[in-house]
C-alpha cells in the first residue's frame, strides 16, 4: 500500500490539529485539545495529548532538526512544517511507535491538509529516521543558550534558570520540562473521600502522603467524561496547585477571599476544607470566568461560594479571616502540561505581571483582618514574580510576617512547580 493512501489514525489527526492550531491561530494546548480529542477512547485519546503536547514542547529541538535535514526551510508551508514537527517527534523522542508509521501518517496527514509538499515530508522523516536521532545527541547542554536548544525553551528561560538555581538545577528543570505532566485528581471532601474514588475509578490510580485528597491515575482516562467528574466527586488539580489551599488552612465559620478565583480549583478546594461552613467571596473580573466558576462550585457542592465579577487590583472589602492571592503569573512552573506557555512568556510579560501582582497583594493585604493569614502563590519558578513580590510587599507592609515559604519543583516532587509564601497579620497597623 502506498504510504499516501493510509488511513490516519483518530489521535494523530487530533494531534496535527492541535499543533496547527497553537502554532497558527495561537490557541491553548489543552483546550484545543480537548475540541479536537472529543469523542476519542481512552487510548486514542491518551496518545493524541502526548503526540500534540510532545511536539508543541519540543518545536525548537524538531525546528532544528529540520532545518539540518530540509532545503529552503523558512519556505515551509504550515501544513508541511506541522506534519515535519509531529513525525520527528515520534521518531526522536517517543518510544513505541514504528517508524513507518511515523513517517506514513505524517505523510498522510500533509496530503490530506491539501499540502503539496507531502513529497517533502516523506524524504526528509526518512532522512531523520537515519540522521535526526545523532543531530539531537550532538546537542550539548554546558550553556544556557545549548541547554534552551536541547530542552527546547526559549534562551530567556533557560538563562534566567541558570543564574537563579545553577546549572544543575536549571538543565533538572529544563529536562523536567518535556516530561508527560501528572494526571492527579483531587477528591472533593463534600462528596467522597479518596480512597472511596480511588475504589470508584474505572482505571488504577494512587494516594499521596501529601495532600490526602490526591489522587494520581495511571492509565489513561478521560475525566471530564466520567461520570464521576459530573456528580462532583472531584476535580482535576495538580498536587502543587492542591497544597495551597492546604497551607492557608480555612476553618468552618471563617470569612476567606480568594482573589483571581477562576476556574475554581483553589476556591472550592478551600470550601471543602471548611466543611462548606462559612463563606468563600471568589472574586473574578472576567464575567464569563466568573460564570463558569459558578457553575463549578455548583457541581462540587460547594454552596459557601459566592462569585463575585470585580478587578482583584481594586478590590476594597475587609474583614477576612484568610486570603488567598493565587496571581496571574508566567505559568513557568506548568510547562509539562501547558506546553504553549514556553512560546507565550516573555521578559517584557513578566514586566508587566509583576506590577499586576503587587497590585493585587497589596488590595489582599488590605482585606486581610488583624491576625488573619494571606498566601501568595504562583505557578512559576521565576523569583521575579515569587519572592521578590513578597519581599516587596514586606517592605511596604510592616503588620505583615513571612511564616512559611514552600516550593514545589517538577524535577524533584513530579508536580506543577508553585512558588507559596505564607504571610501572617501581627495585628498591629498597617
Amino acid at each position: 500500500m502506498s504510504v499516501f493512501t493510509h488511513e490516519i489514525t483518530p489521535a494523530r489527526r487530533a494531534a496535527f490539529a492541535v499543533v496547527l492550531r497553537v502554532f497558527e491561530a495561537g490557541a491553548y494546548a489543552d483546550r484545543a485539545l480537548h475540541g479536537q480529542a472529543r469523542g476519542l477512547d481512552g487510548r486514542e485519546r491518551s496518545l493524541a495529548q502526548q503526540l500534540a503536547f510532545g511536539t508543541v514542547q519540543r518545536a525548537r529541538t524538531l525546528d532544528h532538526v529540520i532545518d539540518r535535514l530540509a532545503r529552503c526551510p523558512d519556505r515551509l508551508d504550515a501544513e508541511v512544517r506541522a506534519a515535519l514537527r509531529l513525525g520527528l517527534f515520534q521518531l526522536l523522542f517517543l518510544d513505541g511507535v514504528a517508524e513507518h508509521a511515523a513517517v506514513s501518517q505524517s505523510v498522510a496527514l500533509a496530503r490530506a491538509a491539501g499540502s503539496r509538499g507531502h513529497g517533502l515530508v516523506n524524504a526528509v522523516l526518512r532522512r531523520a529516521a537515519r540522521e535526526g536521532r545523532a543531530i539531537v545527541d550532538a546537542m550539548g547542554d554546558a550553556t544556557p543558550g545549548e541547554a534552551a536548544l536541547r530542552h527546547s525553551l526559549p534562551d530567556w528561560v533557560a538563562a534566567l534558570w541558570w543564574e537563579a538555581y545553577g546549572p544543575a538545577e536549571a538543565r533538572a528543570l529544563m529536562a523536567a520540562a518535556n516530561r508527560p505532566a501528572e494526571h492527579a485528581l483531587r477528591a472533593n471532601a463534600l462528596v467522597t473521600t479518596a480512597d472511596a474514588l480511588r475504589a470508584a475509578l474505572p482505571v488504577a490510580a494512587h494516594t499521596t502522603p501529601e495532600p490526602p485528597e490526591a489522587l494520581v491515575v495511571e492509565e489513561a482516562f478521560d475525566a471530564h467524561g466520567s461520570p464521576l467528574w459530573a456528580k462532583g466527586a472531584f476535580t482535576p488539580q495538580s498536587r502543587g496547585s492542591m497544597l495551597v489551599s492546604r497551607m492557608l488552612d480555612p476553618r468552618p465559620g471563617e470569612r476567606v477571599l480568594d482573589l483571581c478565583a477562576a476556574p475554581g480549583g483553589k476556591t472550592t478546594h478551600l470550601a471543602a476544607l471548611m466543611a462548606d461552613r462559612g463563606e468563600v467571596v471568589a472574586v473574578e473580573r472576567h464575567a464569563g470566568r466568573a460564570a463558569a466558576l459558578g457553575r463549578t462550585a455548583a457541581r462540587l457542592r460547594a454552596a459557601s461560594v459566592r462569585v463575585t465579577v470585580a478587578d482583584a487590583a481594586g478590590w476594597t472589602e475587609g474583614g477576612f479571616d484568610r486570603v488567598l492571592v493565587d496571581a496571574p503569573c508566567s505559568g513557568l512552573g506548568t510547562l509539562s502540561h501547558r506546553p504553549d506557555v514556553r512560546w507565550r512568556a516573555s521578559p517584557e510579560r513578566i514586566a508587566a505581571l509583576t506590577a499586576q501582582q503587587d497590585a493585587i497583594l497589596a488590595a489582599g493585604a488590605g482585606a486581610l483582618r488583624p491576625g488573619g493569614t494571606l498566601i501568595y502563590s504562583v505557578c512559576t519558578l521565576n523569583p521575579a514574580e515569587g519572592a521578590e513580590r513578597v519581599a516587596a510587599l514586606l517592605a511596604a507592609r510592616p503588620e505583615l510576617a513571612l511564616a512559611d515559604r514552600r516550593t514545589t519543583w517538577p524535577h524533584r516532587d513530579a508536580t506543577d512547580g508553585f512558588s507559596i509564601a505564607l504571610l501572617r497579620h501581627t495585628g498591629g497597623d498597617g
